[in-house]
């Protein structure tokens, strides 16, 4: 009985595509193949874009497109409230050291670098740093030459960074969640599963920054850029392209092509970089240039970066040409350098002068650039604590999000929206004939190996499966909450797929060969899921009624539970992008009756208890 289990076992994992030990690195491989094809989709469009009026068409479609994607943007909220903490004497400037509410109680911390010389108004620039812990004080060096050449630079701390942490620990003195990616990561969650992106906050608070800049009599509200280096240049890309206001932009070490990021070494990245769909909305790098047409642009590439290097050659082509539409290739700029990701060092001289030229009507061509460092980082701190959220007691994204979260939508075609929300394209064999086979059937998820043996043992058939992606990795350990599948959950997002999606499909694919065995009988099939795979289970019965029997152990009971939880721990696993405007698990119970769900736990004995 046990070999029959086991050939049973083999040939519904064969059938679904995942019986092969490189069972991982072959589903990177089918999404990147699904992703090539909705980029060669986009690569048509494009083409087709032959006049500056087809141009703007596009940009219109696209600003939609990405609003939507983001869950729109945070409405403002009346004047813009700022906390002045003091100045910092430097060399031809001052720091100004501030803190802005991008939203009611949430703060951003910054400083602002102010030429000493000259009268004013001056241009001014919006500095966004990487992914450094220490978010605006890696800015000095560049917020000062940017002062001392007639430009004031305003240098923020992203949420996530410098003194934002979401998730401070102040017994640690540190994010309990790990590094900036992590919590980005983190946020991200409780914003998905309302259907926004973590991307909106950024974008907002870039929004304020440059509202802080235009009221002041000071700057030249017509004269407003932004630069920012990796994380900080995806942060500038994103709100270059949606913030008219700002007429110059610079972006380092973040565009490349998607056609070359995704089977690099590096591939997905981060939360706030892939915000779910994106490829399958036919979007690419380009779009973010493209949306910034014509005003003077400049990508930045360092030749070994983790961004590759070819990818930013493509997008600037394809932008070099749209430019082109309007009469302007020569405001599209590609600064070029040695060296591996931000290594902006030896082309610091071309940046600035590059923002020098087109923002301050200096001559074209490199600009003095003097490397400074802060005689004490910590000088640059705003807050007395060095943390927002123990001097001031603001809100983070997660409590925001609670704040206006709905409880969950009301779904008016359930299984439509399952399958719109995961991604599912797996539909149950149809025409498939009702056996009045001797044996009941177990389908078990996540089960362990004695459970099987029991149900053989006792006259079942019992099928152990193991969905996608198997077996979990070690490249999306971002921070020990994400968990092994993040970044593989966000690649899945890109191109409109998610892993309980794939999971169920594949789920569906073992009923369907459960189904043909003339031994079964198909009105005895049971299936079981345990942890993350409980979900997986509810999903399919929701979806197939030849599912006769649901049992599921520790599952999630709820995603509205997440939201209101202030940490989570592996939810890309289960995570469905906007779940909670269509529907929640107690939906799926409902839809699944009058066929019996059973929640469980173990007996004393370990062993899985069916009747």
């Amino acid at each position: 009985m046990a070999k029959q289990t086991i050939h049973v076992a083999l040939v519904i994992a064969a059938a679904a595509g995942f019986a092969n030990a490189q069972t991982r690195e072959r589903l990177i491989e089918d999404l990147d193949a699904l992703a090539n094809t909705q980029l060669a989709a986009r690569a048509q469009s494009i083409a087709k874009i032959q006049t500056a009026a087809d141009a703007n068409q596009r940009r219109a479609e696209v600003r939609q497109k990405i609003l939507d994607l983001m869950g729109g943007l945070p409405e403002k909220q009346g004047p813009l409230t700022v906390k002045q903490f003091g100045t910092l004497k430097g060399d031809g400037f001052h720091v100004e050291k501030l803190a802005y509410e991008s939203l009611p109680g949430f703060w951003v911390t910054a400083n602002l670098y102010v030429p000493e010389t000259g009268t004013g108004p001056f241009a001014a620039v919006l500095l966004t740093p990487g992914h450094e812990a220490t978010g605006k004080q890696s800015q000095y060096s560049f917020g000062g030459n940017f002062a001392r050449s007639g430009i004031m630079a305003l240098a923020i701390d992203p949420l996530g960074q410098g003194e934002r942490l979401q998730y401070f620990d102040p017994a640690k003195n540190a994010s309990i969640i790990g590094g900036s990616t992590g919590e980005h990561g983190e946020a991200n969650i409780p914003a998905m599963l309302i259907g926004e992106d973590v991307a909106r906050y950024f974008v907002n608070d870039g929004m304020r920054g440059i509202d802080y800049l235009i009221g002041r009599k000071d700057v030249n509200a017509d004269r407003i850029g932004a630069f920012g280096c990796s994380g900080g240049g995806t942060a500038t890309a994103y709100l270059a392209a949606l913030d008219d206001r700002i007429k110059v932009a610079g972006v380092a070490c973040y565009i490349t092509s998607f056609k070359e990021l995704l089977p690099s070494a590096t591939g997905v990245q981060e939360a706030e970089q892939s915000l779910p769909h994106f490829i399958e909305q036919s979007l690419d790098f380009g779009d973010w240039v493209e949306l910034f047409a014509p005003k003077p642009y400049a990508i930045v590439s360092t030749t070994n970066d983790m961004f590759p290097f070819e990818g930013a050659r493509q997008t600037y082509e394809e932008a070099k040409r749209i430019y082109g539409l309007y009469g302007t290739e020569d405001k599209l700029q590609w600064i070029t350098g040695p060296g591996g990701h931000g290594n902006l060092g030896p082309i610091s001289p071309a940046i600035l002068g590059f923002f020098v030229h087109n923002l301050a009507g200096g001559p074209a061509g490199d600009a003095m650039f003097t490397a400074m460092r802060p005689q004490d980082p910590k000088d640059l701190l705003c807050t007395p604590t060095g943390q927002v959220s123990t001097s001031l007691k603001g809100e983070t994204v997660a409590s925001i999000v609670r704040a206006h979260a709905p409880k969950h939508g009301a779904s008016s075609n359930l299984q439509e929206d399952i399958r719109t929300l995961t991604g599912i394209r797996v539909n149950p064999r149809e025409g498939y004939k009702k056996s009045t086979g001797q044996k009941a059937a177990v389908l078990l998820l996540g089960a362990p190996q004695e459970d099987l043996d029991r149900l053989t043992e006792s006259g079942y058939i019992a099928v152990a499966l193991e969905p996608r992606p198997s077996p979990p990795g070690t490249e999306g350990l971002k921070s020990p909450y994400l968990g092994t599948f993040n970044l593989l959950s966000l690649r899945a997002f890109l191109v409109g797929k998610t892993i309980l999606g794939m999971r169920v499909e594949d789920t569906i694919h073992a009923i369907d060969e459960l189904s043909a065995r003339p031994n079964v009988d198909t009105a005895k099939i049971t299936v079981y899921g345990n942890g993350a795979m409980g979900a997986v289970v509810l999903h399919a019965a929701a979806l197939d009624s030849r599912i006769r029997r649901v049992l599921v152990e520790n599952s999630l009971a709820s995603y509205r539970s997440i939201l209101d939880e202030p940490l989570h721990r592996n939810i890309s696993e289960v995570m469905i992008p906007g779940v909670l405007r269509k529907y929640d698990i107690e939906d799926l119970i409902k839809a699944i009756a009058p066929r019996p769900v059973t929640v469980i736990h173990r007996d004393t004995s370990g062993l899985l208890p069916i009747d």
